[in-house]
């Protein structure tokens, strides 16, 4: 047998991020064998046995001889069964079963035992990465080509088996090219503030929070709407733009949970995990390290409801990724980082029967069982959260009256209007919103004037604030003045920015 060498592109993946990979098929006499190196972990290794049966079920012939592939670079880590197609295609060219493909073509896509190509996890950073190398066309399975359209990059086309790739490269048949995916209606229509009767005090602190992506507390007895308002933050949180939605998009590609017929996360995550999550759900984790629940929710909301019932050392694991807006995962194979840009909006009850400090005096909690049910939350981790807001009970005659609030759609105009100023003010960078200010952008957007360094100076002596206090509410001020339309920041704003750390836990 003439001894024959063959390279496929490839793509492989390191967090969210893809890089190119060149799958190195080697032919020779010898005793059969099939080898694969290039650090393959076990999912990679066992594509000796599926792209073997996919090629006979397909009506080709299997060559004999000694195989060798290599997976180059061979220092970086390979993992997920994305390889299979371009091993199989790789041995199937160099024995010559198949014509190679051009150049710059790249392969990626898992192959079933009769030679169909299923669906892979990862593909849109996989092609985003295949565009950066200036790879012109990419073939994917069929399922995950309008995720892949996304990169707004390479060509596209969609491989549903075996027999129908062989075919087009050897100019026998042709596959379409995949047409670039539209975004259509998000489907379902989120809940709504007009719901919610009163609480105008707590809706305007979610507003103002929404506008400035602003971490949040929120505190009451049961039943007060906590949790209600809580959930219908997505209806006035900005609209996306397409760089957030692309970036968060890659995260949940990575996760596997993206469809065909829903490929683009349109809208602001929504994550709402209980509180038994362990620290590796919460934050990312595993052998091979997968995003956690923080990196779910990047660019929108990660909503802890009983607060206090979360273990106390999961809470202490966000306190990095809160100030970092990343999260980074080390295991002995290597290090990866997440993104993990969130909203953190908690809810808790002021004690543990729930009723602490309420008029009608049915609380049943001694001072020290307050004391130790809030000691669960720890003061670096209250640090990090710029409002806390006190949630009363509703009154009757709210409820008697049934009168309709204002509807989502207003106050997400508001809202949409505030963050776009902080656009136009930080530039188009992706992401960049008040909450994510520093230093620099404080001292350049957040300057007061006589009247207002008073008040807060006034507000850091008699609170016992700490710097990082200092900085979170002249964050919020500034939205405040976001919100009114304001150049600078008034007393009238950080007077309100004041109110919402008043609250001692």
């Amino acid at each position: 047998m003439k001894v024959v060498i063959c390279s496929i592109c490839t793509l492989g993946l390191h967090g969210i991020h893809g890089s190119p990979v060149t799958a190195e098929c080697y032919i020779s006499n010898g005793l059969p064998g099939f080898d694969i190196v290039g650090l393959p972990d076990a999912a990679v290794k066992e594509a000796r046995e599926r792209v073997r049966a996919a090629a006979k079920n397909s009506g080709m012939r299997f060559p004999t001889g000694r195989i060798t592939v290599n997976l180059a670079p061979a220092s970086m880590k390979k993992a997920g069964t994305h390889y299979d197609l371009p091993i199989l295609l790789g041995i199937l060219c160099a024995s010559g079963a198949i014509r190679r493909p051009q150049a710059d073509s790249a392969f990626l896509g898992e192959v079933s035992l009769d030679g169909q190509v299923r669906p892979v996890s990862g593909v849109l950073p996989m092609v985003i990465a295949a565009k950066r190398a200036g790879i012109r066309r990419v073939y994917v399975p069929a399922e995950n080509a309008p995720e892949a359209t996304l990169a707004r990059g390479p060509a596209v086309y969609p491989v549903k088996n075996l027999t129908q790739l062989a075919q087009a490269l050897n100019g026998e048949g042709e596959i379409p090219e995949e047409p670039m995916w539209v975004p259509g209606e998000s489907g379902g229509e989120p809940l709504d503030f007009k719901d919610v009767l009163g609480q105008e005090n707590v809706k305007r602190a979610m507003e103002v929070a929404a506008a400035g992506s602003h971490n949040i507390l929120l505190i009451g007895p049961p039943g007060s709407g906590k949790s209600m308002l809580s959930k219908r933050l997505p209806s006035i949180l900005p609209d996306m733009t397409w760089e957030e939605a692309l970036e968060t998009t890659q995260i949940y590609s990575v996760l596997g949970v993206l469809s065909a017929k829903h490929p683009m996360v349109q809208t602001r995550p929504f994550r709402s995990p209980h509180h038994t999550i362990s620290n590796a759900g919460l934050i990312g984790g595993g052998t091979n390290p997968r995003p956690g629940e923080i990196s779910m929710a990047h660019k929108g909301v990660l909503f802890l409801d009983e607060l206090p019932e979360f273990r106390k050392d999961t809470l202490d694991l966000m306190r990095q990724p809160l100030e970092d807006g990343q999260v980074t995962i080390s295991r002995v194979s290597g290090a990866v980082t997440y993104p993990a840009e969130f909203m953190l909006v908690c809810a808790m009850n002021p004690c543990k029967c729930g009723w602490y400090g309420d008029p009608s005096g049915r609380c049943t909690c001694s001072p020290m069982a307050v004391e130790s049910y809030r000691s669960r939350i720890s003061g670096p981790l209250m640090d990090r959260i710029d409002m806390i807001v006190e949630v009363p009970p509703v009154q009757y005659e709210q409820l008697r009256q049934r009168k309709e609030a204002e509807p989502s759609a207003d106050i997400q105009q508001r809202v949409n209007a505030a963050r776009k100023r902080q656009l136009e003010r930080f530039g188009e960078r992706s992401g960049m919103c008040n909450a994510r200010m520093g230093p620099n952008e404080l001292r350049r957007f957040c300057r007061l004037d006589g009247e207002s360094d008073q008040l807060m100076h006034m507000a850091f002596d008699s609170m016992g604030l700490t710097a990082r206090s200092y900085d979170r509410i002249l964050r919020v001020a500034r939205t405040i003045a976001d919100l009114e339309g304001a150049e600078n920041i008034r007393p009238e704003h950080i007077a309100e920015a004041i109110q919402y750390r008043k609250v001692n836990l």
